[in-house]
């Protein structure tokens, strides 16, 4: 009987990434959060500050995937709308949360104000993800994440998500370092992938040194069944004559 696989998909939301002005840091962690709580990531998008985009990209990812994270627009200015999009999206009213605004009134004291104010506005029937670095917090609404684009934040909000997010096994990886072309092994690369049930091998190219080189990463759940595979293809390589490392070069 094969183990249900959990999908996880994330929007990335803002102008500032589209137009190159700011460096995306949060896919990185969002991939490794969730395959920690054994749910694979599938896809990524990355759309504007536009209602409509959001709105389309939202309802696409979130009928095919178990989660689906997006990453900024929950802010205090005119042009964080994730809240709207989304309420729109799932044809729903914007509430101002009461807790949501216990929780900024708290934080803030004399210097709440009515933007500060605007991060307590959520989709109707949402709950809120805990933000324990400055309190704004975290949206959730059916298998909707909204989280903070500021990386420092939205890893506080995935950390306040550990242990609720319900998934199957982690993907465990292992990496083979070897001395050659890739071209040269890629047959050997196959054989080996088609060997163990379940095991995906990704080939990673570099030239140093004057040398040409490659990372060779397994990937597979059980680490049992990981270590045999690293160790098979370790042998074919060196079998061929090729230089190899456990672990990348």
């Amino acid at each position: 009987m094969t183990a249900r696989v959990w999908t996880a998909a994330i929007l990335i939301i803002g102008d500032e990434i589209l137009s190159g002005r700011t460096q995306d840091r949060n896919l990185a962690t969002l991939a490794r959060g969730t395959n920690a709580a054994g749910i694979r990531l599938r896809e990524v998008r990355v759309v504007p500050d536009l209602m409509d985009a959001i709105g389309r990209a939202l309802n696409d990812l979130r009928v095919a995937h178990d989660y689906v994270f997006t990453t900024g627009g929950i802010g205090p200015t005119h042009d964080d709308i994730t809240v709207d999009a989304v309420a729109a999206a799932l044809g729903v009213a914007v509430i101002s949360h009461p807790r949501a605004e216990a929780i900024l009134n708290a934080y803030y004291g004399d210097r709440i104000t009515a933007a500060r104010l605007r991060m307590a506005r959520v989709p109707e029937g949402a709950e809120l993800i805990e933000n324990a670095r400055t309190g704004a917090p975290g949206i959730r609404i059916d298998n909707i994440y909204m989280l903070a684009g500021v990386p420092s934040i939205m890893q506080t909000m995935l950390d306040a998500l550990e242990g609720k997010l319900e998934g199957g096994k982690p993907m465990l990886s292992h990496a083979v370092g070897a001395w050659t072309h890739e071209s040269a092994v890629a047959d050997t690369l196959r054989e080996t992938e088609k060997a163990w049930d379940g095991l995906a091998v990704g080939s990673y190219p570099f030239w140093r040194e004057g040398r040409a080189g490659a990372n060779f990463v397994l990937r597979h759940e059980d680490a049992a069944v990981l270590a045999q595979a690293v160790a098979d293809l370790r042998a074919r390589l060196i079998a061929m004559g090729v230089e190899t490392q456990d672990g990348e070069l």
